[in-house]
């Protein structure tokens, strides 16, 4: 994901590596409603894509035991949170985390790396897409149709439009706030990320309102 977007976190304390995300508290109950109802009788590993400061993937790893959960970030200093996280967690089935770039060929990811992020249950993707250039969704799908394995999911969390229209004001102040940051940034609509879902094998199964 090149030009990561500005981190809207804080340090937890004063020379503690961890960073405490707002919207971590804000959403991860709801996004694990939809998340669970798929994976918790699944077997296999779990990428995600852009995993911030790393309080996600750590909340979903405590509830989600019987599964292996691989952080990734394009971001040194969520790399540094994430792994704070998980140490201060004490939760074994969290992977350290790796360095992840979408936009480049596979991922930039070692040969070792590569194969351990092979064969996947599930991709996990929040707040990702709309804060980074519209490439970044092509290199998600791209690699989603690489590395899940068959009937695996990819699951995208964030606003989108629907048929060019904001569902919501709040969506379409957010959506001019991220343009006057970078013009390659916005609010993604559905159409486009099913139509680049679908070049690339995949298909949209549900969309989930929250």
């Amino acid at each position: 994901m090149t030009h990561p977007p500005q981190n809207p976190s804080s340090p937890v304390a004063a020379g503690d590596a961890r960073l405490d995300s707002a919207a971590f508290h804000r959403n991860h109950e709801p996004i694990w409603a939809v998340l669970s109802r798929w994976i918790e009788d699944k077997p296999g590993n779990v990428l995600e894509v852009g995993s911030g400061s790393g309080q996600h993937i750590v909340e979903f790893a405590r509830k989600a035991p019987h599964l292996l959960w691989c952080p990734s970030d394009y971001d040194p200093r969520n790399i540094e949170s994430i792994n704070a996280w998980r140490q201060s967690s004490h939760v074994q089935n969290v992977e350290p985390a790796r360095l992840l770039d979408v936009c480049a060929l596979e991922w930039g990811l070692s040969a070792e790396d590569s194969a351990t992020l092979s064969d996947l249950a599930a991709i996990f993707c929040a707040n990702v897409i709309h804060i980074s250039p519209s490439r970044t969704t092509r290199g998600v799908m791209w690699g989603a149709s690489q590395r899940l394995h068959p009937g695996g999911r990819l699951f995208l969390y964030g606003p989108f439009k629907q048929d060019g229209q904001h569902t919501a004001p709040s969506n379409e102040a957010f959506d001019q706030s991220l343009r006057t940051r970078n013009p390659e940034w916005g609010v993604r609509d559905i159409t486009d990320v099913r139509s680049i879902a679908e070049e690339h094998g995949l298909m949209l199964v549900e969309i989930e309102p929250m």
